[in-house]
């Protein structure tokens, strides 16, 4: 509702909007037909629930999402994963994971997580997504080639197997498959096409095709799942135990993660395509809704679509009326066209999945980070890419994160510089005190950057290999924005170690909240009364008395 409250004070439900907002979401409903009934099969649903989540879902985003264009539905993103848990849980098993998802959807959005998602780094989301790509394109052999059933546990065993059949291609099949593709590719470059999508246009064909000459040995939507029911889902709440919980908190993290990732991007070109700017927090919320009210109505997972986004604004979207009409469009095809379904063969929709599955991998992007980036982001982008493809989406995603994280705290750690500041540093300060140089003794450190764990070796080394030893060294932590336990508690071993050698240290210029952390840690209660202050000037006066001090003490000695 806050979308559709937002659209109205911006007057998009004015008159000149409304007909161009109608004729968009008309349009993206015709376009998310095919794609919608393509994912579902792809991802061990029926055809109809791919309709009943493109509906229901489509809906909830529209109208409690944090994009005015956003349209949402299953996508190709999901089908690696949802496949996974359907074969292993059951269909129930992918709605209750679903379920799952969509609470700890809302429960990121409430948390104010929605600019956290945006941090995952671009070598582990195209690693990933040209993966799941590759997943897609495999697993679409068989209907696009008309092949025999295969079994495998794993990506590897599948592609072999589906490999060693391939020449028991069924030929009719392969024939409507390759038109099919043909006219998804082409077809809206034909003279008065171009406003026809081209999924659309190719599974009508092959539809039609189908029905005048009844191929032999084509599957179609009707042997495979007897057709499509025509009429509205009914709610059933699945039935579910704390065990099944339990087991697939895993799939619906993922779920809830990978949706979170796909509907951000898709608001963000949107956003881009708009000039408008979503809520990315309530997006969460709003897709979180749709995946715990889809699988109640018969659906499962759904997302932001990047693709059909982009069509509902190049067509003319301005506000969430386009979803809604998207949504009725589907809901009319629904009710009234059902019947027809039954002789869409297979192979139509596995030609538009294996097209969904090139646009997916973003060859050209993946190719450009191998050639262009750096040498770590390349080996994250290819771990991240083979752990999805030939182990799990799960695994790669955590492995991916998780390297990019250490490859950043690398870079990080390699930012903090620990120096020793010689005269012509210190030039202001010392002219301020009347002083040329520094006394006999007296050692000044600065530590820049934030002292956390993965910075502690450089303070280590500098500091405690400083040569000769000083009577006093003071350390300015005026460059410090902040520090972490770790940085604390190897300030407080060396400070310990240079105090047995018998140099006094002196510290200054921390902010408030790297001084109250000092404080708290009890690392300020260790040097002597007024060895740390605010100000350098104050420190430095401090040093000079006391190495005057040492001096002439050693004299009189």
């Amino acid at each position: 509702m806050i979308t559709i409250l937002e659209a109205k004070r911006a007057g998009m439900f004015g008159r000149g909007k409304i007909i161009s907002n109608v004729v968009a979401g008309v349009i993206v409903g015709i376009v998310a037909l095919p794609l919608a009934m393509a994912f579902a099969i792809a991802s061990g649903a029926r055809p109809e629930q791919g309709l009943y989540t493109a509906i229901i879902g489509g809906f909830m985003v529209t109208v409690l999402g944090g994009s005015r264009v956003q349209i949402a539905g299953p996508t190709g993103a999901f089908i690696a994963i949802l496949i996974g848990i359907t074969t292993k849980y059951g269909f129930e098993g992918l709605q209750i994971a679903t379920l799952m998802a969509g609470l700890m959807l809302v429960a990121m959005g409430l948390a104010k997580m929605g600019g956290v998602i945006k941090f995952i780094p671009s070598p582990v989301i195209v690693g990933f997504t040209a993966g799941i790509a590759v997943i897609i394109f495999v697993g679409q052999w068989k209907d696009f080639f008309g092949l025999p059933k295969v079994t495998g546990d794993h990506f590897h065993e599948k592609l072999l197997h589906l490999v060693e059949v391939l020449p028991q291609f069924h030929q009719t099949t392969l024939a409507l498959a390759i038109l099919s593709l043909l006219l998804v590719l082409f077809s809206s470059k034909i003279r008065g096409m171009h406003r026809v999508p081209g999924p659309l246009t190719a599974m009508v064909v092959a539809t039609v095709l189908q029905s005048a000459f009844h191929f032999d040995g084509v599957a179609t939507i009707g042997s495979a799942f007897g057709g499509i029911p025509q009429g509205l889902p009914s709610f059933k709440l699945p039935s579910f135990s704390m065990t099944q919980i339990i087991q697939l908190l895993g799939p619906a993290f993922t779920i809830a993660m990978l949706g979170a990732i796909e509907s951000l991007l898709s608001a963000v070109v949107a956003d881009g395509m708009t000039g408008e700017k979503h809520d990315s927090n309530q997006e969460l919320i709003g897709q979180g809704l749709a995946n715990i009210a889809a699988p109640l109505f018969g659906g499962f997972a759904a997302t932001g679509a990047i693709a059909r986004t982009a069509t509902n604004i190049r067509n003319g979207a301005t506000s969430p009326l386009a979803g809604i009409m998207h949504t009725l469009t589907l809901l009319a095809i629904l009710l009234f066209l059902a019947p027809f379904a039954a002789e869409i063969p297979l192979a139509a929709l596995a030609a538009i999945l294996f097209v969904v599955a090139y646009n997916m991998s973003e060859m050209k992007h993946f190719a450009h980070i191998v050639i262009r980036a750096p040498r770590a982001d390349v080996v994250i982008l290819v771990i991240t890419f083979l752990l999805t493809v030939f182990a799990d989406l799960v695994i790669a995603v955590n492995v991916g994160v998780i390297l990019a994280m250490f490859q950043f705290l690398r870079r990080m750690s390699d930012t903090v510089e620990v120096q020793k500041l010689d005269v012509h540093a210190l030039k202001l300060e010392l002219k301020e005190e009347g002083l040329s140089e520094l006394p006999t003794g007296v050692l000044v450190f600065e530590i820049d950057g934030p002292f956390f764990f993965g910075a502690v070796e450089n303070f280590e080394r500098a500091l405690l290999q400083t040569g000769t030893d000083p009577k006093i060294l003071i350390v300015r932590l005026r460059r410090v924005p902040f520090m972490d336990i770790t940085g604390l508690q190897t300030i407080e071993e060396v400070f310990k170690k240079l105090q047995k050698r018998g140099i006094r240290v002196m510290m200054s210029e921390a902010n408030h909240r790297v001084r109250a952390k000092l404080w708290k840690a009890n690392v300020l209660t260790m040097l002597q009364k007024n060895d740390y202050s605010d100000s350098f000037s104050n420190v430095l006066k401090l040093a000079c008395t006391a190495a005057a001090e040492s001096e002439s003490a050693a004299k009189v000695q």
